[in-house]
């Protein structure tokens, strides 16, 4: 029995195509994928996000165990901070990549990929039994049942978010209004009595925000947001459109770039694993990589004649041999071309290396690219 969100009836009256994604019954469009992905990209898009978890973890010994079982240093986040992190097995496998926001002194909400909820938990609950010198912390049975969320992404995103939170913030980083918060920061608004949460993170390449609120509030706050975007062109998005914009900037998605056999620095995440911290689930492996290397490393590419979209688990091919696999692919809305992401062995990682996507068994000139494949263009005046 797949699962449902706060907002499935609301993506039943928009006409949203809903598919099985990691246990849940989501939307994969409404329009079309590219209609969606422009609209994002040009305007704003509002994406029900409700299928990922939530968990809190609190107490005087919080920080430390979050630092002892995450790659980013917890330390550096003030209150209303949030951070991009990992967590990783023994051998550097990646177990899932989260964001972790401190919400107060002692308060930490962790936000799980959909299809790794129960095995994050349990990962938890597991470690911190391991540790008895943290009798002060807790984490907190998950919450996901009880909260529901969706982003609202795009460059004028930020032209009607203060309408949906009038006033100060209540919680977290301390602003007159939600457009003050700056990227990776985080703070509460009280609507009908209870706490809502509004973050400036994202996943597309864009600005804006998600919004975390209670189950019951949810839809209200969708609808809400739904018709005020509608002054600036806003649509409702589906997962379609929120894959192909991903893989435009490069970031990744677990079951494709990350999963227990990869780590992050074959993922090309080095930057969110700090050194400097103390030891932590995985760190030796790690340490051992960033300092010798790895056999293999995700690169971006795109194709350099026409040809079908590349999918994953298209082979790569250089020098007539195959050399690695795709883990993600498209065809770019934006850039018009096809694009994705593999990994392939060191000497053939470089950007400008030509390499060949098998499609079903034909091969295609590629090119390997710097990263992001998507860059905003910056208008000055």
């Amino acid at each position: 029995m797949l699962k449902r969100t706060p907002l499935f009836s609301a993506h039943q009256r928009l006409g949203g195509k809903l598919i099985e994604f990691g246990g849940w019954e989501m939307p994969v469009q409404y329009t079309s994928i590219v209609d969606e992905h422009l609209c994002v990209r040009r305007a704003a898009g509002i994406f029900d996000i409700s299928h990922m978890g939530e968990l809190f973890v609190s107490g005087s010994g919080a920080a430390d165990f979050l630092n002892r079982c995450l790659t980013n240093d917890i330390r550096k986040l003030a209150i209303g901070q949030g951070q991009y992190t990992l967590l990783c097995q023994e051998n550097g496998g990646v177990v899932d990549d989260l964001y972790a926001y401190r919400l107060d002194t002692e308060l930490y909400l962790l936000i799980l990929n959909a299809s790794r909820i129960d095995v994050d938990v349990a990962w938890f609950q597991a470690r911190l039994a391991a540790l008895p010198e943290l009798s002060g912390t807790t984490v907190l049975d998950p919450a996901s049942d009880r909260f529901g969320a969706f982003a609202v992404q795009g460059p004028r995103v930020v032209e009607y978010i203060d309408r949906l939170f009038p006033g100060g913030s209540q919680g977290g980083t301390s602003v007159s209004k939600p457009s003050e918060l700056k990227k990776n920061q985080v703070a509460a608004w009280t609507v009908s009595v209870e706490a809502v949460w509004v973050a400036r993170t994202g996943y597309t390449g864009e600005d804006g925000f998600e919004i975390i609120a209670p189950s019951g509030l949810t839809e209200a706050l969708w609808d809400q947001a739904l018709e005020q975007g509608r002054s600036v062109g806003q649509q409702p998005c589906g997962l379609g459109a929120r894959d192909t914009l991903r893989t435009e900037v490069c970031f990744p998605l677990y079951g494709h770039e990350l999963d227990e056999v990869t780590t992050p620095i074959e993922a090309g995440l080095t930057v969110f694993v700090s050194s400097d911290k103390g030891p932590f689930t995985g760190s030796e492996v790690l340490a051992r990589q960033k300092l010798e290397g790895t056999q293999k490393r995700l690169v971006a590419f795109r194709m350099t004649e026409k040809s079908p979209p590349p999918r994953p688990g298209y082979p790569v091919w250089a020098a007539g041999a195959p050399v690695g696999i795709a883990v993600s692919g498209t065809q770019s809305p934006s850039l018009q071309n096809g694009i994705g992401l593999a990994y392939v062995p060191p000497a053939v990682a470089e950007p400008g290396t030509v390499v060949e996507i098998e499609v079903r068994g034909r091969r295609f000139a590629a090119e390997i690219v710097r990263k992001p494949l998507y860059r905003k263009v910056v208008k000055t005046p």
